[in-house]
């Protein structure tokens, strides 16, 4: 060491005492050496924008090195919406002071973008850049967003390209947007993430739509569900899958097959020209239930299966799964009275079967369901033999009939005629109701038409029989005057019997005309069994009378006997009264109760019906006098 000592030459001039105080540069040096030292350093100013270089981060704090002689510290919050932030990148900074009571340097990162953010938002909507926003919170119709420090708008419609169920799951995110709209008057901005999500889809779109190609198998994401099908995103493309495309089977919602968000695989089975439509199919992946159907099923075979659809012509009933067969109504039971496949099935019934066309190439099949029961028609002559009598139920009414059921399948008509024997039905309800039980009896069968023809009057026997022996031309009977109607008045005559007379018959002898609900003695003109027509007078009465005094006169003036031709001429008045006729007895007994309460009601068909014959025996009576007159005159 001392040898090391020998070799150190002193400085000259060296100022010991200047050392000795501490003083180890003059004044000039260590001014030269502070300015040297300055001009190393960066000269930044408080209030002013730099930008500067993260040197380290913690969770809490990040340190950025502006080039100033001691590094500054910026809160880590204010760089959240920059989650990829990491050291060395650059930033800027806002120098808030360049030193504060520690000397510590401080910077603010949020003022500094805040400071610019009008320019670079303004910047950012006209050159189309894409910029980094942090989600802050929900708002009502969208997001709080911050960018450049600035708080913009992020619309619900704009987030994404999809609907959104959960707007939640954005916020406190970091997300990529375009600038889309902005209002200097109310600083307001409007931003898009679906802009973006737009522009990479079209791309993708134009990439998928040049390799479309029909029967192509693509897979997709459920992203629409409609009543009428499922709209699939295939990668930017929409497809549509309609409803009867996605099960072979009936299906009422398609939510009964897919869900939201479902990955599938569909089969692209047409497009436009444009292929902006494009139909998808997602049954067409598995083999058709035709095809797989058990080969041994025939014709006659009995299958079991569930009601899928109904209408008033048939029910479809799916026996397999995409397998269905039609019940035509008709097939549903053998009556003849149908109205509606409704009123013997609803959708969801489990119903038996029979096959009863099978087509395989066609993928048809009809099914029975009245096939399962015997056809009542086949024994009908030994069931049901003609004079056979029988209760049915009325089912249906025509001007001309009534339509009874007398039991499943077996249906009959009673003609209106074929009602009643002293009555004029005007109308099948005038007798009986819709579902009222009736008595017929079998007049005759058509086993092609499945018809019968029924009776329910021949039931009873024919009084006409009888009035024919009662009411016979020239006999007189009392009568009660109805009603009257157009050219004459309707006559209820003994045991339930009406009569029609026309005006000049209702004349009484003293020359006034007879009223309603009088009582008089007519007398019968014309009987007529097969039209059931009573022709009357009460005129005739007493004319014949008159003209059987000026008779009698004129034979004893010419000496001719009272028991001449001449006196037998004269016609015979008779009254008839019940006990008088034999046959009358058991005729009053059955008609004791009927037909006397519907007179009135039936006068003014009746009397119609009597009119033509009325005014042809006016014309025959106009005749019969004229010979007699001449006869008197010989």
């Amino acid at each position: 060491m001392t040898d090391n000592l020998k070799n150190v030459t002193p400085l000259e001039n060296f100022d010991w005492d200047a050392y000795a105080k501490g003083d180890v540069y003059s004044k000039e040096n260590k001014e030269k050496l502070t300015e040297s030292y300055d001009n190393t350093l960066s000269k930044i100013n408080d209030k002013e924008v730099v930008t500067g270089i993260v040197t380290s981060m913690n969770k809490r704090e990040v340190v950025v090195n502006i080039g100033y002689k001691s590094d500054g510290v910026v809160s880590m919050n204010e760089f959240r919406y920059n989650p990829d932030l990491k050291v060395g990148d650059e930033v800027e900074v806002y120098i808030e002071s360049q030193e504060d009571k520690k000397g510590q340097l401080i910077l603010s990162h949020k003022k500094a973008r805040a400071s610019r953010s009008w320019d670079r938002v303004n910047a950012a909507l006209e050159n189309n850049e894409v910029i980094k926003g942090y989600i802050k919170c929900r708002t009502k119709g969208g997001m709080i967003v911050d960018v450049f420090g600035i708080e913009a708008f992020l619309p619900g419609s704009q987030i994404d390209v999809k609907p959104i169920r959960d707007y939640d799951i954005f916020v406190d995110k970091t997300m990529e947007f375009k600038v889309v709209k902005i209002n200097p008057e109310f600083k307001n901005v409007v931003v898009s993430h679906k802009a973006l999500i737009e522009e990479e889809l079209e791309q993708q779109k134009k990439e998928i739509i040049s390799k479309l190609e029909k029967g192509q198998v693509l897979e997709g994401v459920v992203k629409n569900i409609t009543s009428y099908g499922v709209f699939v995103d295939l990668g930017g493309v929409d497809g549509l899958i309609h409803i009867t495309d996605l099960s072979w089977g009936r299906i009422q919602h398609p939510d009964e097959v897919v869900k939201l968000d479902d990955k599938i695989n569909v089969v692209i089975l047409d497009f436009d020209d444009d292929k902006k439509r494009i139909a998808l199919g997602l049954k067409q992946l598995t083999p058709h239930p035709w095809d797989a159907m058990d080969d041994s099923l025939k014709v006659g075979d009995i299958v079991k299966g569930k009601v899928v659809v109904i209408a008033d012509y048939g029910a479809f009933v799916e026996v397999a799964p995409g397998v269905e067969g039609l019940i035509h109504v008709s097939e549903m039971s053998w009556t003849q009275h149908l109205h509606s496949a409704q009123d013997f099935m609803k959708v969801g019934d489990e119903v038996e079967a029979v096959i009863l066309t099978l087509d395989r190439e066609e993928r048809k099949m009809s099914l029975g369901v009245k096939q399962l029961k015997p056809d009542p028609w086949e024994n009908i002559e030994e069931k049901y033999p003609v004079g056979s009598t029988h209760t049915a139920t009325v089912r249906n009414f025509t001007n001309f009939g009534a339509f009874v059921e007398i039991e499943e399948g077996v249906e009959g008509l009673i003609h209106i005629s074929d009602l009643s024997w002293t009555k004029k039905i005007k109308h099948p309800s005038e007798v009986t109701e819709i579902g009222a039980p009736i008595k017929v009896q079998v007049l005759e069968i058509d086993k092609e038409n499945r018809r019968l023809s029924l009776g329910h009057k021949q039931l009873e026997e024919n009084p006409w029989d009888v009035f024919e022996t009662i009411f016979t031309a020239g006999s007189v009977h009392e009568g009660t005057v109805l009603e009257f109607v157009d050219k004459g008045a309707v006559i209820a005559l003994p045991y339930g019997v009406e009569g029609f007379a026309t005006p000049k018959h209702l004349v009484k002898e003293d020359g006034t005309q007879a009223q309603v609900d009088e009582k008089l003695e007519f007398k019968v003109i014309e009987f007529n069994k097969d039209a059931k027509r009573i022709i009357v007078s009460h005129s005739r009465i007493h004319e014949d009378a008159q003209g059987g005094g000026d008779e009698s006169r004129k034979g004893k003036r010419s000496g001719k006997k009272e028991g001449s031709s001449s006196a037998m001429a004269m016609p015979v008045m008779e009254k008839t009264t019940l006990g008088d006729i034999e046959e009358l007895a058991a005729l009053k007994e059955k008609l004791d109760n009927q037909k006397v309460a519907a007179f009135k009601k039936e006068a003014s068909e009746k009397a119609k019906a009597a009119e033509l014959e009325a005014q042809k025996a006016e014309t025959d009576e106009s005749a019969e006098n004229k010979t007699e007159e001449t006869t008197s005159e010989e």
